[in-house]
């Protein structure tokens, strides 16, 4: 059973453990107020496979939420689901999906673009083509598919750099983020899109337009000054965020260590990501995988990811015997832009929901570390919408924890009710 309403977790100092409080949402107090229980309800998005995997979603113009994930581990034919309510329940799909994402090879992004030109917004829906050295190999490259009419009709897979081009790369998750770029200080119809391979080198690709016809850049390394640290954390799946709640002149970037000897890294560029200051470890209470972040209505940062705990003396308690670390599961971390900058903690971390390991029939601290990959949207109400995959407690038909896609709403004044 779940008594506590907060966990302060406080394992010494230093980066690889965290002292802010943890907000449990994976089990409510029987004292919860009536207004408070929606935060520990939990939408299914999808479950009509025993395996379901890593979402991204994107809001419409309608206030529709749309969710894309692969028919299995990071890879498998792209499906997609649609929430007319504001994520309470998933209805509806998109009709007549181009044949060509039956064939996609890993984890689908989905993003906005927006143009200055005046011209309609656009969606982009981007798949790699990783060697997944399952005898089939790879064409390499990346896929991308545009949306003008607001995700009711998409193109067909287009293949970049493939080992049909003069230019090759073999990426994984592209494109982790994609971020629109400033020219003199002003919005351009540019976007700065990032991916890896599997040495580990991460790459940069900017994407524009010639009239309607989509341009990506060759692709750059753009850590080769930082090698070594790149190299040796494995750095990977990264997340950019802009400051001044995204309207500002500097980058963050939060980077995943996927060896997990090192905490996540982190680095800033003020001039539009053409150079990055060598990479920090981040403070215990960031560290994980996949980061995914929002501006909320009130400017704080709303991160979601995989937890990965390094902490000694965390692990000595709830690590498996001869690890070096262990999950808290899915979990959102709450401050500003300013923490990241500093180096602060921030304000809490949210554990969203439990995430059940092979033995477990109750939510606990540790967790089924298979999760993360978090779909995000703001409504036009303040309220966080995130959507993630993971073992939420619903059975397949051998008995084992089915992995499936589901779905939270979240107000953080609601959350921040909860601390008080």
């Amino acid at each position: 059973m779940c008594h506590n309403l907060i966990d302060n977790i406080a394992f010494g100092n230093g980066a690889e453990d965290y002292s802010i409080p943890l907000i449990r949402l994976d089990c409510m107090p029987q004292d919860t107020p009536e207004e408070l229980r929606y935060l520990y309800d939990l939408s299914v998005v999808d479950d009509s496979l025993d395996y379901l995997g890593h979402p991204d979603s994107v809001l419409l113009k309608d206030g529709s939420i749309l969710t894309v994930y692969p028919s299995g581990h990071g890879k498998g034919a792209v499906r997609s689901k649609i929430s007319r309510n504001g994520g309470k329940t998933y209805d509806f799909e998109i009709e007549n999906q181009p044949e060509s994402w039956q064939n996609s090879r890993e984890t689908p992004t989905v993003y906005r673009l927006e143009f200055s030109d005046g011209r309609g917004d656009k969606l982009l829906l981007a798949s790699a083509n990783p060697d997944w050295h399952d005898g089939k190999g790879t064409v390499g490259g990346f896929n991308f598919s545009l949306s003008d009419d607001e995700g009711k009709s998409w193109t067909e897979f287009e293949l970049c750099f493939s080992k049909k081009d003069e230019f090759t790369v073999i990426p994984i998750v592209a494109m982790a983020s994609l971020t629109r770029l400033k020219e003199n200080g002003k919005f351009v119809d540019k976007w700065m899109g990032f991916f890896h391979d599997s040495d580990f080198v991460n790459y940069k690709t900017v994407l524009s337009f010639e009239g309607e016809k989509a341009v990506w850049s060759t692709p750059e390394p753009y850590f080769a000054q930082h090698r070594e640290i790149e190299k040796k954390a494995n750095m990977c799946e990264v997340e950019v965020i802009r400051s001044d709640c995204g309207k500002g002149d500097e980058l963050c970037l939060i980077a995943r260590s996927n060896n997990k000897h090192y905490n996540s890294l982190i680095s800033f560029s003020n001039d539009e990501g053409k150079t990055w200051s060598e990479p920090v470890f981040v403070r215990g209470a960031l560290n994980g995988e996949r980061h995914k972040a929002d501006y909320t209505a009130d400017g704080r940062l709303f991160i979601t990811f995989r937890s990965i705990e390094r902490g000694k003396e965390k692990v000595r308690k709830y690590a498996d015997k001869g690890q070096t670390w262990f999950s808290e599961g899915w979990v959102a971390w709450v401050g500003t832009y300013e923490d990241l900058k500093s180096g602060s903690e921030g304000q809490y971390r949210i554990k969203l929901a439990h995430t059940y390991r092979k033995n477990q029939s109750s939510p606990d601290i540790v967790a089924e570390a298979d999760t993360g990959y978090c779909g995000n949207v703001v409504l036009n109400d303040g309220t966080v919408v995130t959507s993630t995959y993971g073992a939420f407690g619903e059975r397949n038909s051998d008995g084992g924890y089915k992995t499936y896609v589901a779905s939270k709403r979240i107000r953080l004044s609601d959350v921040d009710r909860l601390i008080k």
